[in-house]
């Protein structure tokens, strides 16, 4: 079944977490376009609301992105039992549902146009019992990808997962600014080239 806005939701066009941009641009740009695009526009991935009026701000300020990057997580150590149905229920909602509903705005409109790139950024690439809830999330996450490439992707649309199996911090072998090459090469595969994952484990592992 195709992704479509629910009722009473505009969903125009574009997630928050995009680069609105004309065209291509080198990899260095990368840092200057996603603290300006920070500034422009912020909601709460897990307020469907919330966020289709932020989406629909910055694509009347800016357009249809050419490429769009869902990096909200819930991020914490629980265990087996631990949680509530109800925290299980918000780790969820940002985990995967924020990612659903950005896709749902997203997508259709990027394969209308006929190219475009959607990418979210996984982890957990094996599941670790302290960490159950994102564990789970980023399982769902991972399904979402294939769910849309089999659906959009003979439309142009490439759909894929950045999946970081480590904790991203400036200086260390989880630089941000390292990862963000690897979106960027995604974004930039030619078609007949084009992956679906790409697993990150630092930058001492790809010496």
């Amino acid at each position: 079944m195709p992704l479509r806005p629910g009722p009473g939701r505009s969903c125009r066009h574009a997630p928050v977490d995009a680069t609105w941009r004309a065209g291509p641009h080198p990899p260095g740009g990368h840092r200057r376009v996603r603290r300006a695009r920070h500034r422009r526009t912020q909601a709460d991935s897990a307020d469907r609301a919330e966020l289709d009026a932020a989406l629909d701000r910055a694509v009347d300020r800016h357009g249809v992105p050419q490429v769009a990057v869902y990096n909200a997580a819930l991020v914490r150590a629980d265990e087996l039992g631990e949680l509530s149905v109800r925290e299980h229920l918000d780790a969820w909602a940002v985990n995967v549902i924020g990612a659903l509903n950005t896709a749902a705005c997203l997508v259709p409109t990027v394969a209308a146009r006929g190219s475009g790139t959607f990418l979210v950024t996984g982890g957990m690439p094996e599941p670790e019992p302290q960490y159950v809830s994102l564990s789970l999330g980023k399982s769902g996450l991972r399904t979402l990808v294939t769910l849309l490439d089999q659906q959009y992707g003979a439309a142009g649309v490439h759909v894929a997962a950045v999946t970081v199996d480590g904790p991203v911090s400036p200086g260390t072998d989880f630089d941000p600014d390292t990862i963000a090459e690897h979106y960027w090469r995604l974004h930039t595969q030619p078609r007949h080239l084009w992956t679906r994952e790409v697993l990150y484990s630092g930058a001492s592992s790809e010496r």
